[in-house]
């Protein structure tokens, strides 16, 4: 079983209020939504909107989306992890999502490891006073951009508040098997990000500095079952996990076409896997 959110990211270039959002979700069975943390930040202005608002719409706030950095000023990163506390703890949930530097595993030397483990560690000292877990997404060009660094990490920082966002594909880009990982990870795996790329080669198109630009080129971002990667086989081979939690992070353009059509496809895919699921619990 999967619950399964979109991100609020998918709408930044797009006029729509969070009400006609979380209306729209409401309108395509999502059970949640993934909060970008700008957008947490500035909502926090109009206090009517949190939790119990978005439960009004049967949706719960899966996650808040950002970025804590791991070098400069530790005290600005120590005022924006608070911040963001406070964002979890008006949207109702214990879940803020980073990144692990901003540099390849590969890249850093001893040194700078050592200084990044050790701003995790503080980091999750802090959130866990507050009941928020850190969940580190597994992406490129940081210290969790590959199974063996994931794995160092997760030992390095030996915190009980670290956890792992896990992002299918970028774990195939670095070529791990996504589901061999996800069976050894599973006790610090907390959400899924899905996306999926028409060719191997395209997937740089996921830089940062290319999805955040309205100018950025979206070419090759296709819906969740016509890319590269075997979705169906890997989403079918979870559904008889316990619950996962799962977003559908899209990035392109035709934005409530591709995740109707995803949201859709996945609940088709795996109603036969439930429904035998269902079947086998029933006492005969």
């Amino acid at each position: 079983m999967i619950n399964l959110s979109l991100c609020t990211i998918s709408f930044r270039h797009q006029l729509m209020s969070i009400e006609q959002v979380a209306d729209w979700a409401r309108a395509q069975q999502f059970h949640g939504i993934e909060l970008w943390g700008i957008h947490a930040r500035n909502l926090a202005h109009q206090p009517e909107y949190d939790e119990q608002w978005l439960a009004s719409f049967g949706l719960y706030t899966a996650m808040i989306s950002d970025y804590l950095p791991l070098d400069g000023d530790p005290q600005e990163a120590q005022a924006k992890a608070g911040i963001l506390c406070g964002c979890a703890s008006h949207w109702g949930t214990r879940k803020i999502r980073s990144f692990a530097g901003q540099l390849s595993s590969d890249a850093v030397n001893p040194e700078q490891r050592r200084v990044m483990v050790r701003r995790l560690q503080r980091l999750c000292d802090q959130l866990a006073d507050y009941g928020c877990e850190l969940l580190i997404e597994t992406h490129p060009n940081t210290l969790a951009d590959t199974a063996a660094s994931t794995r160092q990490l997760l030992e390095e920082v030996d915190h009980p508040s670290l956890k792992l966002n896990f992002d299918v594909l970028h774990l195939w880009e670095a070529g791990d098997d996504p589901l061999a990982v996800y069976q050894e990870f599973k006790p610090f795996i907390k959400h899924f990000h899905l996306k999926n790329i028409r060719e191997r080669r395209l997937l740089p198109i996921f830089s940062p500095a290319n999805v955040y630009s309205p100018a950025g080129t979206r070419d090759g971002m296709v819906s969740l079952f016509e890319g590269e990667f075997d979705y169906a086989g890997f989403l079918t081979k979870l559904a008889g996990e316990t619950p996962i939690e799962a977003s559908l992070e899209w990035f392109g353009t035709d934005v409530k076409e591709v995740l109707k059509q995803d949201r859709e496809r996945i609940l088709r895919l795996l109603q036969p896997v439930n429904a035998k699921t269902f079947l086998q619990a029933v006492p005969v």
